[in-house]
């Protein structure tokens, strides 16, 4: 036995693995031969990475624009680009459809996060944020008309900014619904007041002269963190209000009423996600809701890097429950796409594990793994986990290096309470990248549905969490599952393309 690495601050031995029945064909590397055809499900464009997005549903599509980041070096940078889809499994993409300005010191030399809705008479209006740096104020609000979606015509004379109530350099995000109950439109703006983060709330008869309604929410999380990219939208009879904490999280927060003149409720889980996706906004055809946002690229596109602003699109699926709260679950679309099912016979598994067809019963002695072989292109892997104890430590794992330790992790901490994603096999010697709380004690099992394609890992557990990571390595490397002193049964494993 070689003497493994210290990951959870005990000396681990490498595990001993013995070979799988029937897999010793396959050999370590051998690709998976299926006829799927295979696309991205988390897209970003030819000329571009994806930024904050701006979903908007009409006509039975979703049109998604979003920030354009070309990493061009240019100096105007940001524009407004356009995707379609039906149903976030596929994607036709119209590139830039709203420009930034043609020179350094145009307020919009680059554009910034709006929102598009459409009036009485049938045409569409984008407002979007005016930003630069050299300007002062920095951030306005603009507009710009349409009557197709993809043409659209600037109207610099309705820009406007803070009139100094607000910080004349955040000011941005404008969020618009029409509200016909008052038959006005509403405008919600990040900005600051009083040195602390809030959206406000301008009001518009007609799109064009808006006044300001003073603040509509403000930070409630004990911070004074900016609150970006909001949405307000009303399903199934409960107002939602969302919003991104710039700083110290960085993850999407919502918030819920049934009558907005009482305020929100602050829910038990008022998050979906951890800091690998970000700027969700919420969108609906009338019966699915949607949350889109977006998970970024890495330093260098090294897994072990930091994440970087604008990458792939990701598109959760909500769920309201009896108490109007809301959770995200794998998008009903995707599991549909992912219906061609893969040999999921193991390459080797620790001599310690019971196997019994696609279960596998660890014994919770020292570090024990299944490893798995390849897998590349767009793939699902789903399974049941049960009989695990309140101090559990086991996950999934991708990139394995010599001792069966994963350089990329995927660990659910009972003890803790928390689901952990580590872009290092230096398990507990590093902190995890991103960590979602999660509530293991009334699970008897979990069933976890991780979601994987182009280097986006998307891992759903139970219908309530969901924890979105860059994995560039979860392509055309081994993978498999893990626990680390912990006695836990992997149950109807089962793999899809």
């Amino acid at each position: 036995m070689r003497k493994g690495r210290k990951i959870l601050g005990i000396a681990l031995v490498g595990a001993m693995l013995v070979s799988a029945f029937g897999c010793g064909k396959n050999g370590a590397n051998a690709p998976v031969k299926e006829e799927a055809q295979d696309h991205t499900l988390y897209p970003m464009a030819a000329e571009s990475f994806v930024g904050d997005t701006m979903p908007y549903f009409d006509g039975g599509t979703y049109h998604i624009f979003y920030l354009a980041d070309m990493r061009d070096g240019k100096v105007g940078y940001h524009p407004w680009a356009l995707m379609d889809t039906e149903d976030f499994t596929s994607y036709e993409f119209f590139g830039e459809v709203i420009p930034y300005g043609e020179s350094a010191d145009t307020q919009d030399n680059a554009l910034g996060t709006g929102s598009v809705i459409k009036d009485k008479s049938n045409v569409y209006h984008a407002f979007y944020t005016g930003h630069n740096d050299i300007r002062s104020p920095k951030e306005a609000i603009m507009h710009a008309t349409s009557t197709d979606l993809k043409h659209w015509e600037k109207q610099p004379d309705d820009t406007f900014i803070s009139d100094g109530t607000y910080s004349t350099d955040d000011f941005r995000d404008p969020y618009v619904l029409y509200m016909e109950d008052e038959d006005e439109y509403w405008m919600l703006i990040t900005t600051r007041k009083d040195n602390m983060g809030v959206i406000a709330k301008y009001v518009s008869k007609d799109l064009k002269t808006w006044t300001d309604g003073g603040v509509f929410f403000k930070n409630d999380m004990g911070s004074d963190s900016n609150l970006e990219c909001p949405t307000l939208l009303k399903y199934q009879g409960e107002w939602y209000l969302t919003f991104s904490d710039q700083w110290p999280n960085r993850v999407v927060h919502y918030r819920k009423t049934d009558d907005l003149t009482k305020g929100f409720e602050k829910p038990e889980k008022d998050s979906f996600d951890g800091n690998g996706f970000y700027a969700g906004r919420l969108e609906t055809d009338g019966n699915r809701l949607f949350l889109v946002g977006w998970n970024g690229t890495k330093v260098d596109h090294l897994d072990g890097g930091d994440y970087e602003w604008g990458g792939n699109m990701v598109a959760h699926e909500l769920v309201q429950e009896a108490d109007k709260s809301l959770h995200v679950v794998l998008n009903s679309s995707i599991a549909k796409e992912l219906n061609h099912p893969l040999d999921n016979n193991p390459q080797q598994y620790t001599e310690s594990i019971e196997r019994k067809d696609s279960s596998y019963r660890f014994s919770g002695k020292e570090y024990e793994m299944v490893r798995m072989q390849l897998l590349e292109g767009s793939y699902l892997i789903e399974a049941d986990i049960a009989d695990y104890n309140k101090d559990g430590l086991f996950g999934f794992a991708f990139n394995p290096d010599e001792e069966q330790v994963g350089n990329l992790n995927l660990v659910f901490d009972v003890k803790h309470g928390e689901i952990k994603f580590y872009n290092t096999n230096q398990l507990y010697a590093q902190d995890p990248q991103t960590t979602v709380d999660f509530d293991f004690g009334d699970c008897e099992a979990i069933h976890v549905s991780l979601v994987i394609s182009d280097g986006v890992a998307v891992m759903y557990v139970n219908d309530t969490v969901a924890l979105t990571a860059r994995m560039y390595m979860s392509q055309g490397t081994d993978w498999g599952f893990f626990s680390i002193e912990s006695p836990v049964s992997f149950q109807n494993v089962s793999l899809s393309k």
